[in-house]
């Protein structure tokens, strides 16, 4: 059985130490880890909070399971923001003798990821974005808005690179939700479910 509560899962000796269920290495409350998310960095993949996320301490970063992450993606969250509305973005509150200012932050809330988003090399997640189930993110893009479910973005600003199916087969996919089904049913399905048969995907069990 592959154990969602193991910190170093992959089977192969080279990248033992180079791939981390990330949920099991995460101790931020606003950080929330689904089952099986990995992330693959080539030192130190456990310091993730350290590392990929900025500044989350009042909004949330939600990943939902099954999320691939490649090395160097960055969350960006809330906290990194400056204020913007003025003649100036200097935040003068950071220093003593200019602490009695309070700035304003037009906050964007929470990042919220579904589930098995894959996330090439080197992505950046600005602040408050959401990011559909399924969806492709091309390496190095930056992610301004929001991704809608099984959709390839890339660049910076990230724009739609096209659709990965058909609008039936992603709203079939959608309420099949495989990623929710007990392990045995995904055990016995891994054929239908990284393949391209929706008829198949539809009557397992």
């Amino acid at each position: 059985m592959t154990n969602p509560n193991i910190l170093y899962p992959f089977i192969y000796p080279k990248m033992v130490k180079e791939t981390v269920f990330l949920k099991n290495c995460v101790n931020n409350p606003n950080i929330i880890i689904g089952d099986y998310t990995y992330y693959h960095d080539y030192t130190s993949p456990e310091k993730f909070e350290e590392k990929n996320v900025r500044n989350c301490f009042f909004c949330k970063l939600i990943i939902g399971k099954f999320c691939q992450i490649a090395v160097d993606t960055t969350f960006i969250m809330d906290n990194s923001n400056h204020q913007m509305n003025g003649f100036s973005t200097y935040p003068f509150f950071l220093f003593d003798n200019w602490k009695d200012y309070t700035p304003e932050f037009p906050l964007k809330g929470d990042t919220i990821v579904g589930n098995d988003v894959w996330f090439g090399t080197g992505s950046i997640i600005m602040p408050g974005v959401s990011i559909g189930d399924g969806a492709i993110i091309g390496a190095y893009s930056v992610v301004t808005k929001n991704v809608e479910p099984y959709t390839i973005v890339a660049g910076n600003p990230a724009y739609l690179v096209r659709k990965r199916f058909t609008d039936d087969i992603i709203e079939k996919l959608l309420q099949i939700k495989w990623w929710n089904w007990e392990y045995d049913k995904i055990t016995r399905n891994i054929k239908a479910i990284v393949g391209a048969d929706i008829k198949q995907l539809t009557v397992a069990v």
